[in-house]
């Protein structure tokens, strides 16, 4: 482990200050500001987001999130709307250059890469999983983990979930599908389709123990040493800067 990046361990922030501060780093570390960054975080409270092209009004109840204090947000990212619970998962995010020779330069085989350092770790817990093209991680055929991907400001932002825990009927009390409220049958199709770390091995495994196990599976997946650190003065007048546009109506429903 002769490389050491940057890890930036369980900062528990809103939805608008999460995705703000992954934005930021991006930028930072396209002028060289800043190291390639590993970051582990939750988010609080808990909150729904978008992919960056999908309609909010079709994805997501909007008045129910607001009734459970839910928050709202649009990613810079890709893919499908995602309840992101505090009480249930772990998101991770990966910052690099998009010339760094450890991710390559085709999106799917990037995909493959990143999610094998989420695979090694869920490996530590106990949990055998696997890849599943395009952005999934499967446990026992079910999904455990969602990934989404952007390229810009010359680095490659990655970003994904980890299910600790979760609870089907909850998630999709917030969701759509084509703009209609999922229904019982749905959601009964999708605790078959979904799976969780607890759930799988059958006990009580800690955000801790959780955490840990993704350190190493990061370090083990690049043979690079993660050093825990903090964001920079810039950085974290970017993530000023950026937290408003996230926070923005015309920013969360500019689809």
């Amino acid at each position: 482990m002769n490389e050491t990046w940057r890890l930036i361990d369980m900062r528990i922030e809103d939805a608008y200050t999460q995705m703000a501060i992954d934005e930021a780093i991006a930028y930072a570390r396209n002028r060289g500001e800043t190291p390639n960054t590993i970051r582990l975080y939750r988010w609080k409270p808990s909150a729904v987001s978008i992919g960056y092209f999908q309609s909010l009004e079709n994805e997501v109840d909007v008045e129910e999130c607001r009734r459970q204090g839910v928050d709202v947000i649009r990613r810079i990212t890709g893919g499908g709307a995602v309840f992101h619970d505090y009480e249930g998962e772990i998101t991770y995010s990966l910052v690099a250059p998009d010339s760094d020779p450890k991710i390559p330069t085709d999106i799917i085989e990037s995909y493959q890469i990143i999610c094998g350092c989420i695979i090694d770790g869920l490996k530590e817990l106990g949990v055998d999983s696997e890849f599943k093209p395009v952005n999934d991680i499967e446990a026992d055929g079910k999904k455990i983990s969602g990934n989404a991907q952007t390229r810009r400001h010359g680095v490659v932002l990655q970003h994904g979930t980890v299910l600790v825990d979760c609870d089907a009927r909850k998630i999709f009390s917030f969701l759509k599908v084509s703009g209609v409220k999922i229904s019982d049958k749905a959601i009964k199709s999708a605790e078959e389709r979904v799976t969780n770390v607890r759930k799988y091995l059958g006990r009580d495994v800690s955000f801790e123990e959780a955490r840990a196990a993704l350190i190493r599976g990061f370090e083990g997946g690049f043979d690079i040493r993660l050093k825990p650190g903090k964001l920079t003065p810039y950085e974290e007048g970017l993530v000023d800067e950026y937290r408003k546009r996230y926070k923005s109506r015309e920013w969360i429903y500019q689809r």
